[in-house]
């Protein structure tokens, strides 16, 4: 059973999700804060669970599949799209594609990450109205609630932000006609930048409310500084924005020399099981299980995940794993990329043979592990394809070394804390059952690649690095993935068309879609 559980959701002001609705970025009534009203601690930490409860619904909400890491991926060269055939789930083999749509975008994404921001702005609004917290203790206590929803609130809009480039961003609870005017994806940068920074002022004045490090204990299913300065890391990297990577380095090496992460055994992460939850390594993640709520019909109920059915072979026969709907099938290119030795291919890739399951489309044999349906964890209630309790790792120690390996081994960053990026990427070797090599961009790339398959991570660095129009064009007419990619276009979607519809005729709040859609 899982004891550090922070979403009782029976508990939780306007526990029950609603989608945003026909109106664009409306909040829910009873999430919405009010301006002026005194705001006790109780009420505050529901406002603040509230926000992280949007965690849990990225696998299928608005009645789509929006689960973030597998649509990351699919973009990338290391798994296909998969499924049934390339009409089963079309969106998003056009997605694969670089094909999709405005009609087809993941309009779910949209719902879940703006949902998630505007309670995180009434978390922020309700710390403002604050009342009861004269003491240090209480001050620092409610430094650590501001901390946790400008984290939040950076989180959700770092995705928005990268899937879909040109979007809006609002702070408070918005009034009629509800809509938000649209910002560049420069000015989006910026804005999750602030909300960094004053996570980290927070987090100053929070002090042990808000740690480095908060496994093994009450706290461990919220954020930390930890996962503060990795989110930065993720943005400014992204955005490779150079002149914050000696900042940014700095905070890698802060994280290093806490001795408070360590890796731990790699396949160990993945298993699911509670023991195997919030380790060393995992600096933050998103605290699933299976409650059995989430159903066909109820697509913004229940706390599981789908994740596992989506990625796992069909009719499988295996007594460790069960079986789902193949898609994200691995690509053989990604299995060869291995080292011999190397304890990360089948810590990552699950190689099944002709005969123990049922092939379905771009069939390589190879599906990912890392999250795959195991028997053990079938819900024993519900639709069991929906609910599966797997935990999902959001940011873990390994990046943090493959970041400053990259920062101050490649990218000209200054060394900091006395950390040596060689010594970094010799952890990670290690780790892999594998010896030492130079610290080169090639190198680094490769062992990100290797490390992070089926983390939703590839894409992304192919895109910041400016290689994906090289890597991701192909001609592959055995697996039917004949895509050319587009800089100027790809590395974005379509803002989805009903968005558009929604705000179009409404003055300097008429959304203008994404050049090339």
């Amino acid at each position: 059973m899982k004891i550090y559980k922070i979403f009782a959701l029976a508990a939780v002001a306007g526990a029950v999700l609603t989608s945003c609705g026909e109106k664009f970025l409306t909040a829910h009534a009873t999430h919405q804060g009010e301006a002026g009203a005194a705001a006790t601690e109780g009420a505050i930490s529901s406002y603040v669970t509230s926000a992280y409860q949007l965690l849990l619904f990225d696998s299928y909400a608005n009645y789509n599949y929006n689960e973030v890491l597998l649509l990351s991926d699919l973009r990338s060269d290391d798994i296909y799209k998969g499924g049934g055939d390339a009409g089963d789930q079309s969106w998003m083999y056009h997605l694969s594609l670089f094909q999709i749509p405005a009609s087809e975008s993941p309009s779910g994404l949209w719902s879940i990450y703006y949902t998630g921001i505007a309670r995180a702005n009434n978390a922020l609004i309700a710390c403002d109205n604050a009342v009861g917290f004269d003491s240090d203790i209480a001050k620092r206590k409610l430094a650590g609630y501001r901390a946790e929803a400008y984290f939040l609130r950076a989180y959700y809009l770092h995705h928005l932000w990268k899937m879909y480039g040109n979007i809006p961003f609002f702070t408070e609870p918005l009034p009629e006609p509800f809509m938000a005017k649209q910002s560049t994806a420069d000015e989006i940068y910026g804005y999750i930048l602030a909300d960094i920074a004053n996570a980290e002022e927070a987090a100053k004045e929070a002090g042990d409310e808000f740690p480095m490090y908060t496994n093994g204990t009450a706290k461990q299913a919220r954020a930390n500084l930890a996962a503060v300065y990795m989110l930065k890391a993720r943005v400014v990297m992204y955005q490779n924005d150079k002149t914050r990577f000696n900042e940014v380095a700095a905070n890698m090496a802060e994280i290093i020399n806490s001795n408070t992460y360590a890796l731990v055994d790699f396949d160990s992460l993945w298993t699911g099981e509670d023991a195997n939850e919030f380790t060393r390594e995992s600096i933050f993640e998103s605290n699933q299980m299976s409650d059995g709520k989430r159903d066909w019909g109820s697509a913004w109920a229940g706390c599981g995940t789908n994740l596992p059915a989506f990625i796992s072979p069909n009719e499988l026969s295996d007594p460790v794993f069960c079986g789902g709907w193949a898609f994200g099938p691995v690509r053989q290119s990604t299995w060869d990329m291995y080292e011999e030795g190397d304890v990360r291919r089948e810590g990552s890739i699950n190689r099944f043979e002709p005969g123990t399951y049922g092939p379905r489309f771009q069939d390589t044999g190879l599906f990912q592990k890392k999250y795959a349906a195991r028997t053990a964890l079938r819900s024993k209630i519900g639709t069991v394809d929906l609910n599966y309790p797997n935990n999902l790792i959001l940011f873990r120690y390994a990046e943090t070394l493959l970041n400053y390996a990259e920062l101050v081994g490649c990218q000209g960053a200054s060394a900091a804390g006395g950390v040596s990026a060689q010594a970094c990427l010799d952890e990670i070797r290690s780790r892999a059952g594998l010896g030492s090599i130079p610290v080169t961009f090639e190198n680094v790339k490769l062992e990100r690649r290797k490390e992070f398959v089926g983390e939703g991570m590839r894409f992304w660095d192919l895109v910041r690095w400016g290689d994906a129009a090289k890597v991701l064009t192909e001609n592959d007419a055995e697996h039917q993935s004949v895509r050319t990619f587009n800089p100027d276009k790809d590395k974005w979607v379509p803002i989805p068309q009903s968005e558009m519809s929604r705000t179009e005729g409404t003055g300097e709040y008429e959304l203008k879609q994404n050049p090339g859609y």
